[in-house]
């Protein structure tokens, strides 16, 4: 008899801003998986009361909190883009903490016996923290002007603002060069969703 137990399973889902990274994740959930966002990891972190807020306040001042102490995300991201150091600031202070706070979320979903984990990081090829921790990689692809036309939409931004932040990010083909899957994201929901679905039944016959 073989009590082999096998290592559970798990996947970065990428893909550049406006992608449709989380409209991705939301199927996987339907089908099952369990989704760990580092963004909303990142939210935790930095909302009024976070653990990364006192750092945050040192290193930056009060001038970048909003009302209630948490970071006032909207000047942190054009101050951060106009002076890179701050950026590395800020990421040394946040980093670890999500990083703390993921490995807290991964053991909460362990316990849910999922099929296999996602975790959900906007920049994981642009960070040393995340790469080659994961069994396979799934990037949400579309084309540049898709991408600007559902962030401005989106996000209320202006597209010079957008075409920065993707300038910013790793290329299309850079990202989609270093995917094990990729999900295109021009056409409709449903093809999205039949996208997701043949991934899915790739990933459980690992």
């Amino acid at each position: 008899m073989n009590d082999t137990v096998k290592p559970m399973t798990t996947i970065g889902l990428t893909g550049g801003i406006g992608s449709g990274k989380s409209l991705a994740a939301k199927e996987f959930i339907r089908l099952g998986a369990q989704v760990i966002d580092s963004d909303a990891l990142a939210h935790q972190v930095t909302s009024a009361g976070g653990v990364a807020m006192p750092a945050i306040e040192e290193a930056f001042g009060k001038e970048f909190l909003m009302e209630d102490g948490s970071l006032n995300r909207e000047k942190m991201r054009e101050y951060a883009f106009n002076h890179r150091p701050a950026l590395t600031i800020l990421e040394s202070i946040t980093h670890p903490l999500i990083k703390e706070a993921s490995h807290a979320a991964l053991e909460a979903a362990l316990k849910k016996n999922p099929p296999y984990i996602i975790f959900m990081i906007p920049l994981l090829f642009e960070s040393n923290n995340w790469e080659g921790r994961f069994d396979k990689i799934i990037v949400t692809d579309c084309s540049v002007e898709t991408q600007v036309q559902r962030v401005v939409l989106r996000n209320k931004l202006p597209r010079e603002q957008v075409e920065k932040i993707m300038a910013a990010q790793m290329s299309r083909e850079e990202r989609v060069k270093n995917a094990d899957f990729v999900i295109n994201n021009d056409g409709l929901l449903i093809d999205l969703n039949l996208q997701v679905m043949d991934i899915h039944q790739k990933i459980i016959a690992l």
